[in-house]
């Protein structure tokens, strides 16, 4: 099932489903099977505005999670996950034109699978990190290098506002495949291509990592890490990333 949270024409904030029938896409309240007969209201997709698929306290995002993208910086893979915090302010939606800092040489986006947490956990086992996962949706990890390379704990250049788009759902887990593909493309060319085999940490070791050291809420974010192919964004780009499974994000990118 592919959840959904949206305001509706009348400026309500609803949840439900996400329906894509033959390429038209809409969303309903109803949260059952498309055959069950639970009420709900369903609306075109182009009718509502698509809000992340969560209200996370935290993000927690990896770093070098991909060997050839550690390559490309010319980094070492990490003997453990690389752990850094990118705050809610971070946090914007799918279909938005996103408002990034001005005057730095280099805005990067950064196309990764997020999972989101579905109930308060802490000292979670690896084999026991599949029940406390709600679901995976699909985040851009705009990265402000200008800051990043010049500081330590990276909050000028990952905790801007709107450096975390996400959505525009979430898929359960039975809807996302192990070896899920990870794409980005900016102004519709292909500049990241990966799948999720291909993570040094795999999603239960990083919650058991993550759980060892803080406690996650229900709609906390873990940001997986990126694969190669890490690139400049320009004023006016507009920017997908899609993962098999989950659907895509699209947004438009705003350099003042």
């Amino acid at each position: 099932m592919k959840r959904v949270r949206f305001r509706d024409p009348t400026g309500t904030i609803r949840g439900g489903r996400w329906l894509d029938d033959e390429g038209q896409a809409s969303v309903t309240t109803a949260l059952g099977e498309p055959d069950d007969d639970a009420p709900g209201k369903t609306y075109p997709a182009e009718a509502v505005d698509v809000l992340p698929p969560a209200e996370p306290t935290k993000i927690i995002a990896i770093g070098r999670n991909f060997a050839d993208h550690a390559d490309e910086q010319d980094a070492e893979v990490p003997d453990r996950p690389l752990l850094f915090l990118k705050p809610p302010n971070t946090v914007a939606s799918h279909g938005s034109t996103v408002s990034l800092l001005p005057d730095k040489e280099r805005l990067d986006y950064e196309a990764e699978l997020a999972v989101i947490i579905g109930e308060t956990c802490h000292n979670v086992d690896a084999d026991e990190a599949k029940d406390v996962i709600a679901g995976y949706t699909c985040f851009n990890d705009i990265s402000n290098r200008d800051d990043q390379r010049v500081e330590t704990n990276w909050v000028r250049g990952k905790a801007f506002d709107n450096a975390a788009p996400m959505g525009p759902v979430l898929a359960t887990p039975d809807e996302v495949p192990a070896d899920a593909t990870i794409e980005c493309r900016v102004n519709g060319e292909t500049k990241q291509s990966s799948t999720r085999e291909n993570l040094v940490f795999s999603v239960p070791e990083l919650i058991e990592e993550i759980t060892t050291y803080m406690t996650l809420e229900p709609g906390d974010v873990i940001a997986t890490g990126t694969p190669e192919g890490v690139g400049p964004l320009e004023d006016g780009d507009t920017v997908e990333v899609e993962i098999e499974g989950v659907g895509t994000l699209e947004h438009d990118v705003h350099i003042p």
